[in-house]
Parts: structure tokens; sequence; C-alpha cells
């Protein structure tokens, strides 16, 4: 197979660290659009987010991902970019979209501790827990495929997806 895989799915859910082994196992190279992000703007997520608010963070993350034309890739995306219909167009266009599912309260036990400083496009008028089920059937609209993570290992993770998506590990 020569398209992308694009992992999508709420912050938490392993799509940075699932996507390097994911890549690793299936012989492609991998991106990471948080990372792409804080390099075209020169800080950290959570500095884009405090200095320039959800908005300016959500423009400079669909412009991003709209420059991104790389194929046969394994993609991590960032949480927030099922908010824009051109990034999942463009991203779509070029392969397979993979949702990684977890429930809310598993996630908050991940990323609680951090989730200050992480990069979480979260207003702040609103919970994680409202952000969790505003985007989860996002999420599910834009997938391809949805992997359900609910006590896997990053491992058994990479595996399920490659299975789902017909690899052989």
């Amino acid at each position: 197979m020569e398209d992308n895989i694009i992992l999508i799915g709420p912050p938490g859910v392993g799509k940075s660290t699932v996507g390097v082994l994911l890549a690793k196992a299936l012989s492609k190279p991998f991106v990471d659009t948080d990372i792409i992000i804080q390099a075209v703007a020169g800080r950290r997520l959570q500095d884009i987010l405090d200095t320039q608010g959800v908005e300016a963070f959500r423009r400079i993350e669909e412009e991003c991902i709209l420059n991104l034309g790389v194929s046969n890739y394994v993609i991590a995306t960032g949480g927030s970019v099922v908010y824009s219909p051109k990034a999942m167009v463009h991203l779509k266009s070029s392969g397979i979209t993979v949702y990684l599912s977890l429930s809310c309260d598993v996630l908050l036990d991940r990323i609680e501790a951090n989730l200050d400083t992480r990069g979480v496009v979260l207003p702040s008028a609103q919970s994680f827990e409202e952000m969790y089920e505003e985007r989860r059937p996002l999420y599910r609209r834009c997938a391809d495929v949805e992997v359900d993570c609910t006590g896997l290992n990053h491992e058994q993770v990479v595996m399920r997806i490659a299975a789902a998506l017909g690899y052989e590990i």
C-alpha cells in the first residue's frame, strides 16, 4: 500500500507514540503535525494557545496540514484537526484515516498532570469532558477505521491498526 495512514483522536490517546511504532513496523516515514506546527511557529503549542488563542492556533494548524504533501507516511495529527473540514479533506485525499479511541476517564488519567502545558486546544469555558463529547462524533465522521485502544498497550494498538488495514507485521 502506498497511501498515508493518518491517526486521529483525542489528546492522550497515543497518536504520536503509536505513530512512530506503526511507521517502524511498516517501514514508512513518520510525521507528527504538532511538531510541524511548533517548527513553523517557532514555539511550543501551549505558547501559541496562551499568546494567540484557540482560533489562531486552529488557523495555523489548518495551514500546516494544507501544506503537508507526503505520501506513504504515517501521520499523527493534533486532536483538534477534526475542526477543520479543509484539513480533513486534504488528509483523507492522501490516505486512510484511523481514529484511535479511548474513554474520557482513561484519557484524563493519562494527561491530567500536564493538561495545562501540553497544548490541548481547549477553550477556557470548556472542560476536557465537554471537549471529548464534542469531538467524538467528529472523529467518527472523519474516520475510515476506528480502533478501540481500551486495555491495549502501544504495541497491541499497532498490531490492531495493521490488522484492520490489511498489513502483515
